[in-house]
């Protein structure tokens, strides 16, 4: 008895130094620094927050050349994701291998004791099923989250691109040339992954770069099919000699066709994607409102 005791306060108080950890990092604020020294903020999961202390443990065993290809794949989604100087390559590939074992064996520990309260083989069975379940998310919560990340910052690179080619297009139509226009449109304009990208290029503009080489790692570093499609065209507008404005103007319109087709595709393919939850939902009490009725009849003239 008293054994039980010893160990119910030694995981009581095993459990409160854990919920404390996990809500002092948690009230923890991430920043990268923009290239004008600005630090803005970007948001991490818990389960990072909470592992990244722990990942220089791993450093030696992801510096392999077997982890090569996989850290040269995250550290390029990072930097398109905008975490570049926050997370690097080696650190993701580290955090995918803890998080599914030390935040999977903590998951697992709790649906142990949460489970044993409800002996039996099903509830035996089911706790199994959902420590392997817990385990298989964690595994592929990293890649999910990161690959989210991307998507949404392609997302509002794609919404914010044609206004900031209108303005672009006035200021050098005006007289103004495209570096000064570019500085006008980040001081004027909030700051978006769209600014924090072309703040940038400005940046690497004025400590000497050529402005080839820096909308080419723009383009490169984003992958974002239409600003990449805009920096090329700029870049070949350098190298014949074109008219800088025509090319900001007929790449605007390009967009703004690209994205009415976009729409477009999406409005075509509602009615499919209303089919789902129409046929699980909608059907189903249609189903019951109409024959309910009639079944509730039956089985009452069965029983009397």
């Amino acid at each position: 008895m008293a054994m039980e005791v010893i160990l119910m306060i030694v995981w009581g108080v095993a459990a409160a130094g854990l919920a404390w950890y996990a809500a002092s990092v948690a009230r923890e604020v991430t920043y990268v620094t923009l290239a004008d020294g600005r630090r803005q903020e970007r948001s991490l999961p818990l389960t990072f927050k909470l592992l990244l202390p722990f990942v220089g443990n791993l450093d030696r065993l992801v510096s392999r050349p077997s982890f090569a290809k996989d850290v040269a794949k995250y550290e390029s989604m990072l930097v398109s994701g905008g975490y570049e100087g926050l997370l690097n390559g080696r650190e993701f590939v580290a955090l995918r291998i803890l998080s599914p074992i030390a935040m999977g064996l903590l998951w697992c520990v709790v649906i142990f004791f949460m489970g044993a309260a409800f002996p039996g083989s099903l509830f035996v069975s089911l706790r199994l099923q959902l420590c392997i379940m817990g385990v298989v998310l964690l595994a592929l919560q990293p890649t999910m989250w990161l690959k989210d990340a991307v998507k949404k910052r392609h997302l509002s690179i794609m919404k914010a691109l044609p206004f900031v080619l209108d303005v672009l297009t006035l200021s050098v139509e005006a007289g103004m040339d495209f570096i000064s226009a570019l500085q006008r449109n980040c001081e004027s304009r909030k700051l978006d992954p769209l600014n924090e990208e072309l703040l940038r290029m400005t940046k690497e503009i004025q400590v000497g770069s050529s402005r080839k080489v820096a909308l080419k790692s723009m383009a490169d570093r984003v992958k974002q099919p239409d600003l990449k499609s805009v920096a090329y065209a700029l870049i070949q507008a350098d190298e014949l000699g074109v008219s800088i404005g025509s090319i900001l103007r007929i790449q605007s319109e390009q967009l703004r066709e690209r994205r009415f087709d976009r729409a477009e595709k999406l409005a075509n393919e509602a009615p499919t994607k209303m089919l789902g939850p129409l046929m699980l939902c909608i059907f189903p009490a249609v189903f019951i409102i109409l024959l309910g009725p009639v079944i509730a009849q039956a089985m009452k003239g069965q029983l009397f």
